[in-house]
């Protein structure tokens, strides 16, 4: 029997660590069972999502750091289709030129994007996406101050302040869920600085992949349809690609599958 790729390997860890968060803690032993595999290659899994801090591991079970934590901070979301994100920040680098003021806000979504652009002058509130451009010579950054979060990022009065003084060329916002088109936050300062970065750039982006679609989280912020372009791949939901397309706004669908061959 051939031995599973890494990116097999990785998505079956994955895949344990949605299993843990969903049921909040779970026997080791019964993990085995479920995914098919021996207990030394399951704790082999566990052991590298410890390290990792998505999850925490304890004699015999395992349990799951707290929901929105899980949900939301920068060392898991930025672990979750990585294929698939590059795709997309191919596809958003093309909304690009060389010296336009773009925005960027603190979806790990748009990290990929953050790599591909050409010299800009970035406006972000991410800490990554700053060092992402500060490794390179030709761009300049403005990080926007204010309250640093667990997630890697800036909030509060004082980034939108900051970010209410900026104009930008372009800017590009991903999203954590969407269901027919509407737009969900689980945090409320999130879901208003994506809602104050629509009045900041001339053309707005959403790029955000098809494992957003179908959820929805505490805090509704609007829909699609604000949006002058959305960026997502082939692995939408269709009638939630129907729902995007009925908002009147631009949708491009990438072929990610193209891109894996």
């Amino acid at each position: 029997m051939a031995r599973p790729s890494d990116a097999e390997v990785e998505q079956r860890r994955q895949n344990v660590l949605r299993h843990v968060i969903d049921h909040g803690e779970v026997r080791i032993d019964r993990l085995t069972e479920t995914f098919g595999v021996s207990l030394m290659t399951m704790h082999r899994d566990l052991d590298d999502l410890a390290e990792r801090r998505l999850l925490r591991k304890f004699r015999g079970r395992v349990a799951a750091y707290p929901a929105l934590t899980i949900e939301t901070a920068k060392r898991f979301r930025e672990t979750l289709n990585v294929a698939c994100k590059e795709a997309l920040g191919a596809a958003a680098a093309k909304q690009v030129r060389q010296g336009q003021t773009v925005f960027l806000d603190d979806s790990t979504t748009l990290f990929p994007l953050a790599r591909l652009m050409p010299d800009v002058v970035a406006v972000t509130n991410s800490l990554e996406v700053a060092r992402i451009l500060g490794a390179r010579e030709g761009a300049e950054i403005h990080l926007l101050g204010g309250r640093y979060t667990e997630f890697d990022s800036c909030i509060g009065p004082d980034t939108l302040a900051a970010l209410r003084r900026t104009r930008a060329e372009v800017g590009f916002v991903s999203a954590t869920a969407i269901a027919a088109g509407c737009l969900y936050h689980p945090v409320r300062e999130y879901a208003e600085l994506k809602l104050a970065a629509l009045a900041v750039a001339e053309r707005n982006v959403l790029v955000v992949d098809h494992s957003k679609f179908g959820k929805t989280a505490t805090h509704a912020y609007g829909d699609a349809g604000v949006y002058d372009l959305v960026i997502t791949d082939d692995g939408i939901p269709a009638d939630e690609l129907a729902a995007l397309r009925e908002t009147g706004t631009e949708v491009e669908v990438v072929d990610t599958k193209a891109e894996e061959l």
